[in-house]
């Protein structure tokens, strides 16, 4: 059974028929890739994106053999979150892929019920989901947004960019005017106390009314609230995660005291996290990423809920390569995503991603949703294996 913290996601899945597919292989990357640029937060600096990358063969009685292909988004250190690609490895090899080989698994269900029995580490159970339903959509033909349930309807999702902490405002400047030449629709920057009121105005005063918001990644206390307020004078679309991840009700006071909108992010583990949040009134908007909640299923599950309660909802970002950006476009494709979200283009972050072709981003600021099966992208191994520093794999007994 799972743990109650855990939070089982219940949602109204994708109308899809059962796909057998069984196991055949598991593989697990532990890669390390350089980022184009140092990206510092609130937590600290990185020059590198470390991450796992889970690929699941399988086999299908009409189609044969297919791939899929996950990424676990847990970063190095346990700055954002207890997970670390350490602690997610240590789960996946003992307790969660060794059991897959072999396994028969109709749908995502079936799939995490697998593993339903380990408590926490979201992160590592969520690439397995994404690895297995980027198989199954291979299966069925379909591109993977279908078969996350998004609407036919979004050819295009409006994406925004996410510029961490710089050395000098002028150095900040250049990147916000760079960004927004590339027609990103949305500017967020990294925030923290004693860089804070000073960029945001300085954004305000260069570039106007632009779609602006901040992320503070938990650095402020209540205490802070009155540096928090003076941020209502700059009209911004949201303050994202200002107060520790575990206080809500502290989270409710300071959205009392604001006039704009508290964006919960690290704050929302599952859907049953993502109801007491909304309502005590912690927030008016929600971030879902879906490493942070488990996987897609429980993506779509607090998905649902905050579209039933009128809240709107985006897809943040992990620096992820172009697996985990892939997936983070197909679940944007799902009705509710109302704000531009951080699933930038590749160049970005990367010199070299791991697909091809690279995400891009279009000049009004969009990303083409792929109608081809699967991720929509060709994951190209020697690429992945160059920047591989540890490998493990499964296969089925003959």
């Amino acid at each position: 059974m799972s743990h109650p913290s855990q939070g089982r996601a219940t949602h109204s899945a994708p109308d899809l028929p059962p796909t057998p597919l069984t196991v055949t292989a598991i593989e697990l990357f532990w890669v390390r890739m350089p980022l184009v640029a140092p990206f510092e937060t609130s937590y600290g600096r990185v020059h590198d994106r470390e991450c796992l990358l889970v690929r699941l063969e399988g086999r299908h009685p009409d189609r044969g053999p297919v791939e899929g292909w996950g990424e676990v988004v847990a970063d190095a250190d346990p700055g954002y979150s207890y997970e670390t690609t350490g602690t997610a490895w240590h789960v996946l090899t003992e307790f969660i892929l060794p059991r897959l080989p072999g396994a028969t698994l109709p749908d995502e269900h079936t799939l995490r019920a697998t593993y339903e029995w380990v408590r926490g580490h979201p992160m590592a159970k969520a690439g397995v989901e994404m690895a297995y339903l980027d198989a199954r959509a291979r299966a069925l033909d379909m591109p993977l947004w279908r078969v996350y349930g998004g609407d036919p309807a979004r050819d295009r999702i409006p994406v925004g960019v996410s510029i961490g902490i710089q050395d000098s405002l002028d150095d900040l400047l250049s990147l916000v005017e760079r960004w927004l030449q590339r027609g990103y629709r949305r500017i967020k920057i990294k925030i923290k106390p004693g860089h804070d009121e000073e960029p945001v105005r300085a954004i305000r005063d260069r570039f106007g009314d632009i779609p602006l918001m901040v992320d503070a990644n938990a650095a402020y206390t209540l205490a802070d609230a009155p540096r928090l307020e003076a941020l209502d004078a700059y009209d911004l679309m949201m303050i994202e995660q200002p107060l520790h991840e575990d206080d809500l009700l502290d989270h409710a006071e300071l959205q009392r005291r604001l006039r704009t909108p508290i964006c919960l992010d690290e704050s929302i583990k599952h859907v049953h996290g993502a109801r007491e949040a909304l309502t005590l009134g912690s927030c008016r908007i929600i971030n879902i990423k879906q490493g942070r909640v488990g996987g897609p299923s429980d993506a779509r599950a607090i998905h649902d809920l905050c579209r039933s309660r009128g809240v709107p909802v985006w897809c943040g970002g992990m620096l992820e390569t172009g697996i985990g950006r892939s997936h983070n476009i197909a679940l944007t494709t799902l009705p509710g995503f109302t704000l531009p979200g951080d699933t930038s283009g590749s160049d970005r972050y990367y010199h070299e991603d791991l697909i091809d072709p690279p995400v891009t981003v279009n000049p009004d600021g969009t990303i083409t949703v792929p109608r081809e099966p699967g991720l929509g992208y060709r994951v190209v191994r020697e690429r992945v294996e160059r920047y591989t520093v540890k490998y493990k794999a499964w296969r089925q007994a003959s």
